[in-house]
């Protein structure tokens, strides 16, 4: 199975929206988005892409634990190498739940578990980042600069990304001037 990223999907539309509602501190509209992505989810893969949206936003940590859980089952469920690529952060988020509620079995377990996945790079590439910026390949990127959402916000890392959708979304939603 191939699953490459949608824009134009339904729920990711809704996720990437109650994302937006997030980062403007609409914390209980994004919740309410990410529920209705999760009612609305006809498969494995929107599901895996929306529970990880929902435990994100979880006030409780036990909630956090149960949605971070629910994404990894679905993950789990699918076999493509864009999904494997999340099984470290997802049994990373899970461990740290397990020790915040010290379980520290559970928590170290999760921890081997991600520690396997680290290092497996089933992405080989190529990599983009979409922005606005007029700059030429080979061009040198850094950290450090404002971020392409908000203004007032200084970057300490730079995204990436092997879908080249994803960065021409990227890009088109990106502030500046420059070329996308």
């Amino acid at each position: 199975m191939d699953i490459r990223f949608d824009p134009n999907n339904h729920i990711i539309k809704l996720c990437m929206n109650g994302m937006n509602l997030e980062e403007t501190g609409n914390i209980e509209e994004a919740i309410n988005i990410f529920k209705k992505a999760w009612e609305e989810a006809e498969d494995e893969y929107e599901r895996f892409i929306t529970a990880y949206h929902l435990a994100r936003v979880q006030k409780s940590i036990e909630d956090k634990l149960k949605w971070m859980e629910t994404s990894l089952q679905f993950a789990l469920k699918i076999n493509d190498v864009n999904v494997k690529s999340a099984y470290s952060t997802l049994y990373l988020n899970i461990a740290k739940c397990y020790e915040i509620l010290s379980d520290y079995d559970n928590a170290r377990r999760n921890y081997e578990l991600s520690e396997l996945y680290k290092d497996e790079h089933f992405d080989k590439g190529p990599f983009y980042h979409g922005t606005k910026a007029d700059l030429k390949v080979g061009d040198l990127l850094t950290p450090g600069g404002k971020s392409n959402y908000k203004d007032d916000f200084i970057m300490n890392h730079i995204y990436f990304t092997a879908n080249i959708k994803g960065a021409i979304l990227a890009a088109a939603l990106a502030k500046g001037e420059g070329k996308e």
